[in-house]
């Protein structure tokens, strides 16, 4: 019998540090969610991290059966995001054992409930980084579900019914239909899976501050070239952005110009071609995750210019006064998108054809592409292979 989802509560983040205080409290925690949620009862294999040792290793659960406002997925792919590294290694002391990764999900419906219309079994979807909201407060009701205070992480996050949520990292998923979007039959799964977090993290801030309206002589800086700035760079061009890289490692401006087509490449430890590049960008997008200075990618930036932070370091960025005080600059941050805007950006990328440069690795191949990723050893994108003829599962 199918059971239908109401928006109760979702954990926030500050709930979810609050019940994963230690390994044992998350473990008894998650063995009462177990307890409390009957039905779940839908075998399923994954990898999980039973603690923060860096690795996975196999893991058997049980997921939620289908209810009326739900849709059952075969996972064929699942991105690997540095955020996993993250979690399975409880860097920010809030995750709960075991841990299955994983929100770049891609797949194909199998189920859907009675309430749901727009999706069929055999659609091609993704799932991103949020499993549930509250569906009522004033962001929801925008669709900005990402801020709302009680939204639930697809991973390691509270399920409406008060159950740990479980990633990508396994062979199926059932979500709610709200978090689900479509992808485009131009685009390919395993390349459109990081599209879910690393393009809608991108494309959110780009759009809110008129990155994306084409208009002439505009100039976009991307600093860092990564999983999410390869992306950057590729929406900026297709967009008609001009678009300078702006990074560490001078290895970098080859790929940068010739694979990614960037305009221009700075290196950032060159104070020569730093000051060479001042007060020419329109728009930055920082999407280093080490700390560092602001203070030199500001002077990039034009009168009024706009720096936008879409990563997370761990340890706090430094900004200096002057370069914002004299240059009228603003400096924001923003973090994935809601589901509206996800669809959106999807779309978008079908039409032009956009998606992640990826290394597809096999799930026993899972452990090796974390190490690779922790040392950062990865263009641009590891995409975990979960439906393969190589797969464990």
């Amino acid at each position: 019998m199918q059971q239908s989802q109401q928006p109760a509560r979702a954990a926030s983040t500050t709930d979810t540090k609050n019940l994963s205080e230690s390994h044992a409290h998350g473990a008894a925690r998650t063995f009462l969610a177990m307890e409390v949620t009957p039905n779940h009862t839908q075998a399923v294999s994954g990898w999980a991290a039973m603690e923060p040792s860096g690795k996975v290793v196999p893991f058997a659960f049980k997921r939620r059966e289908n209810g009326v406002d739900d849709v059952t997925i075969k996972v064929h792919y699942c991105g690997m995001c540095h955020t996993d590294l993250h979690f399975i290694n409880n860097d920010w002391g809030i995750t709960m054992y075991p841990v299955v990764p994983g929100h770049e999900i891609t797949g194909v419906v199998t189920r859907v409930g009675a309430n749901v219309s727009g999706f069929r079994p055999g659609d091609r979807v993704g799932v991103g980084c949020i499993a549930a909201s509250c569906l009522d407060c004033d962001h929801c009701r925008r669709s900005e579900e990402n801020y709302c205070d009680k939204a639930a992480l697809t991973y390691n996050g509270i399920f409406w019914d008060g159950s740990v949520t479980y990633g990508g990292y396994s062979n199926m998923l059932v979500a709610h239909k709200r978090f689900l979007v479509r992808i485009p039959d131009a685009l390919p799964l395993d390349a459109a899976a990081p599209l879910l977090c690393a393009g809608i993290t991108v494309y959110s801030p780009m759009k809110q501050h008129g990155m994306l309206l084409g208009e002439p002589g505009r100039r976009l800086g991307v600093v860092g070239l990564g999983g999410l700035g390869h992306v950057a760079v590729k929406f900026g061009k297709a967009f008609g952005l001009k678009v300078t890289v702006i990074s560490t490692s001078p290895a970098k401006e080859r790929e940068a110009r010739e694979s990614l087509k960037a305009d221009d490449f700075v290196l950032s430890t060159d104070e020569r071609q730093m000051q060479a590049m001042g007060r020419s960008l329109d728009y930055v997008i920082d999407t280093v995750s080490a700390q560092h200075s602001l203070g030199p990618i500001l002077e990039l930036l034009k009168v009024n210019g706009k720096l936008v932070l879409v990563a997370a370091p761990d340890k706090p960025v430094e900004l200096p006064s002057f370069p914002l005080i004299f240059g009228k600059r603003t400096v924001s941050g923003s973090m994935t998108g809601g589901m509206k805007e996800t669809q959106e950006m999807m779309d978008l990328c079908g039409e032009h054809g956009i998606t992640a440069d990826i290394e597809l690795v096999s799930t026993d191949g899972i452990n090796d592409a974390l190490a690779r990723l922790a040392r950062n050893d990865v263009r641009y994108r590891f995409v975990v292979d979960v439906a393969g003829t190589g797969s464990s599962l």
